[in-house]
């Protein structure tokens, strides 16, 4: 049986839609994608059992708000009833929300397609410790439902297996989610306290909690959220924000009304922008941010009222993550002189005393430079959340402290010890900057906030100012121009099969064109070198000779005449979606020579895409 899933340890996923049309919003599925979703669930309660040594894990399911969630969930929960799991279903969940209750289970199984256009859907896998499978043990559970598919009698297998449960015991469990939903959003609440303060003792998170609240008492903050329909929906955020003193206005707030593309980038937060821009011209002086979360909300980019100009702008992704960066490792500072030392988790933290940040490949330089003020090292992974935290907690083992990590590519954060992306941790960071503020105490001595931290490490003292605004904040990053991931330029479609190949054409190609042209790129671009890096799963392979590396991501990283890093061209076909991602990043607010480079990478893939064996050996 053809499955026609890309797998990948981020997850499973295909267009679910029946019809086969990417934006189809019709919940049928039809036959064959029904016995797909039994054999995945199958092949994970195998999966489960073998590793657990236990023949009835509990294992948490929940689905975003896609139309064709709840027929999945309906073949996934006879899948795993018939295997004997015990099931704790939640309905619509955010992927936050049930990688948090997971923690208080064997496992979970998520229903789900991301930023994915609606008719898209999927499964992802975890265990207990609140992320996806590692890549390691992705590729077990792949091995297998492949297998399956592959077996002669794969279509009469799943129809047993849906056929073995009734509808009875079904309704059990679709009755019993309120109670586990319940659970879950309690769950998620406790968790994400520990995430926002960065300590899990509740009279220390309320030290936190306190200087932001009676930040907000005298500077009220509105935070506006275009839901568009998704998980969130359903989850903590209207209680949340509100419990921290926040003022919070959704809009699109109904589960599944789905209403308009669901990728949060730039294009997409127009509308919460609009809806910043009314309230602001209707008197509300108090909207200052807004965010716009994926249908499974685990990911959330932002939208900010600038005071100079007037006018709601959305933050760019990679600017998002700079931002959230430099406030968790301020705020870090902040709270090791605030916090008291007897919080086990701050001693875990903070005791080792070496700092690193894990991000993936194409993350901007902005991070290099951020991270150099803080004194903190920098790792990279491939492309895929899974990877980079693996590679975090790979850091952790070597007794670094990681206390932020993400894929700067793609915007949002992910704050230790959580093991996903979360707009509220997104959202949280940026609040703690605007909110904490420098405080003399009783005894006079001056506690300087996480903003005027920044600013000493960064030598830019001359930029703070008592009454600084986030456009203030951000007027202090590291400026880079970089590709956005959901502009037309950034995609491309390759004949090439084999991507190990297209990259050794490339490679080819550009060597040729980098002799021929080496001249003008240090007199136009100040690019004086070149190195070329790799990315395979966690490991990072510096100035390599071989740059076919398969499926993993190729950088091209340019120095200038002081071997400083200022730019890079990057490449990877994507594991979740049948096309090849590009980027350029840029030091300076330089829009020509990203589009310049961005280009030329282009016209090199394109040409290495067309070309044969020997074609290539005649360069």
């Amino acid at each position: 049986m053809e499955h026609g899933m890309i797998l990948s340890a981020s997850g499973w996923r295909k267009i679910f839609a029946k019809s086969g049309d990417a934006e189809d919003t019709s919940a049928d599925i039809g036959r064959q994608n029904t016995q797909i979703a039994a054999l995945a669930a199958e092949t994970f309660a195998q999966y489960l059992k073998i590793r657990l040594q236990n023949n009835h894990p509990v294992i948490a399911v929940g689905t975003d708000s896609r139309p064709t969630g709840n027929e999945i969930a309906k073949a996934v929960l006879r899948s795993l009833l018939h295997c004997g799991l015990s099931i704790k279903y939640l309905g619509v969940t955010a992927a936050p929300e049930i990688m948090a209750y997971a923690r208080t289970v064997d496992a979970f199984l998520y229903i789900s397609a991301s930023h994915n256009p609606i008719a898209h859907n999927g499964i992802k896998f975890g265990m207990n410790d609140g992320g996806v499978l590692p890549e390691s043990e992705a590729k077990k559970l792949i091995a297998s439902f492949e297998q399956k598919c592959a077996d002669s009698d794969a279509e009469r297998h799943a129809d047993s297996i849906l056929s073995s449960v009734d509808d009875a015991a079904l309704n059990i469990l679709f009755n019993d989610s309120k109670l586990y939903k319940q659970e879950a959003l309690k769950a998620y609440a406790t968790f994400t306290n520990t995430v926002v303060a960065g300590i899990d003792d509740e009279q220390q998170q309320e030290k936190v909690f306190s200087a932001i609240k009676e930040a907000l008492e005298t500077q009220p903050l509105t935070v506006v959220c275009d839901m568009n329909g998704s998980a969130r929906t359903a989850s903590i955020d209207a209680e949340y924000l509100p419990s921290k003193g926040l003022v919070f206005k959704p809009f699109n707030a109904e589960t599944g009304k789905i209403t308009h593309a669901i990728i949060p980038e730039p294009e997409n937060l127009t509308y919460c922008a609009e809806a910043m821009q009314k309230m602001q011209k209707d008197g509300d002086s108090s909207v200052k941010l807004g965010y716009m979360p994926d249908c499974d909300g685990d990911r959330g980019n932002i939208v900010y009222w600038n005071e100079k100009t007037g006018e709601a702008k959305p933050i760019p992704a990679q600017e998002v993550f700079a931002l959230c960066v430099m406030a968790e490792s301020a705020f870090d500072i902040w709270l090791a002189e605030n916090a008291s030392k007897k919080s086990l988790f701050w001693k875990a933290q903070n005791s080792c005393g070496k700092k690193a940040i894990a991000v993936n490949c194409p993350t901007s330089i902005r991070i290099d430079r951020i991270c150099e003020k803080f004194g903190i090292s920098l790792f990279r992974a491939e492309v895929g959340e899974a990877n980079v935290v693996n590679l975090a907690q790979k850091k952790r083992d070597e007794g670094y402290s990681v206390r932020i990590l993400g894929e700067g590519s793609n915007g949002g954060n992910i704050t230790y010890p959580s093991c996903v992306r979360d707009p509220l941790a997104t959202l949280f960071a940026i609040v703690k900057l605007l909110t904490i503020r420098d405080k003399t105490d009783s005894e006079g001595v001056l506690h300087k906030g996480p903003f005027h931290i920044w600013c000493e490490k960064s030598d830019q003292l001359f930029k703070y100012k008592e009454d600084f605004s986030l456009a203030d904040i951000l007027d202090t990053l590291p400026v880079f121009t970089t590709t956005g991931v959901s502009e037309n330029r950034a995609v491309l479609t390759v004949k090439t099969k084999d991507k190990g190949i297209l990259k050794e054409r490339f490679q080819t190609l550009f060597i040729a064109e980098w002799e021929n042209h080496k001249e003008e790129m240090e007199a136009i671009y100040g690019i004086a070198r070149y190195e070329a890096a790799t990315t395979n799963g966690t490991k990072e392979t510096r100035n390599v000779s071989d740059w076919n590396n398969g499926t993993g991501g190729l950088k091209i990283r340019f120095f200038d005449e002081k071997d400083r890093e200022k730019a890079f061209i990057w490449m990877r076909p994507s594991g979740t979606e049948d096309v090849f991602r590009i980027l350029c990043d840029f030091e300076g607010n330089e829009e020509a020579s990203e589009r310049s480079l961005l280009r030329w990478e282009t016209s090199m893939i394109k040409k290495a895409d067309d070309m044969d064996d020997e074609e290539v050996a005649q360069i």
